[in-house]
């Protein structure tokens, strides 16, 4: 067994449950067909990485057949509890458990995250450079969080969706005693201000932007452009 997971937190890409600031940019079948684009593109990037196990903690608990036909190669485990402290806990408690040395959770909605900021998360926590690896999003909040042991304190009562949330986990890290390794900052795509950020950045990118994104957009830009 690989000592360090790599764990997607996903959403099966239901329409009308996922992704609903993208309204009324896009209709929800749309969203549900982007956000599945973005599923599929971050897990080739977790499979692609160096040393990791790769991992997907879904919601909700009748989507597993989803996700097993999705990343048949992936331990999968379901988000417990009520809320995203409980889930993310729940997450690496599982993890820990079953013996890993390292977690590492992120992000299914961040597909231009570049692949070096997740192997760069997972050689700092298996060379026991860092008790903690965060990458910070331009929302306040962060993309990724990497621990070598349970710290429950970094989860509960959080102030989730705020600008607060980086700062406030980097203050009770250093109320711990924790050793901190921050990534380069990304960005999440949640709203259509973002959603444009994303579509001038595959652009940008042309054939090296993630595959299954970038034929979302070509089709998408296609009927609405």
């Amino acid at each position: 067994m690989e000592s360090i997971a790599v764990v997607i937190m996903a959403k099966e890409p239901v329409p009308g449950t996922v992704k609903t600031r993208l309204r009324p940019l896009l209709s929800d079948d749309d969203i549900a067909v982007l956000y599945d684009s973005f599923l599929r593109d971050r897990i080739s990037q977790v499979s692609s990485l160096c040393g990791a196990a790769p991992v997907i903690a879904y919601t909700p608990a009748q989507s597993r057949p989803f996700f097993a036909a999705l990343a048949p190669d992936f331990l999968l485990l379901p988000q417990i509890g009520d809320g995203l402290s409980a889930r993310l806990t729940s997450t690496f408690r599982q993890l820990f458990d079953m013996g890993h040395e390292g977690a590492i959770a992120t992000d299914s909605d961040s597909p231009t995250l570049p692949t070096e900021n997740l192997q760069r998360a997972l050689d700092s926590l298996a060379a026991h450079g860092a008790d903690l690896v965060l990458g910070p999003s331009a929302d306040g909040g962060y993309y990724l969080i990497g621990l070598r042991q349970l710290h429950p304190e970094l989860f509960d009562a959080m102030p989730w969706s705020t600008p607060r949330v980086y700062d406030q986990t980097l203050r009770r890290a250093a109320g711990l005693g924790l050793k901190v390794s921050s990534l380069a900052a990304w960005y999440d795509v949640d709203t259509p201000v973002e959603f444009e950020r994303l579509r001038a950045e595959v652009t940008r990118l042309g054939t090296a932007a993630p595959e299954h994104t970038r034929r979302f957009l070509a089709e998408w830009e296609t009927d609405n452009v």
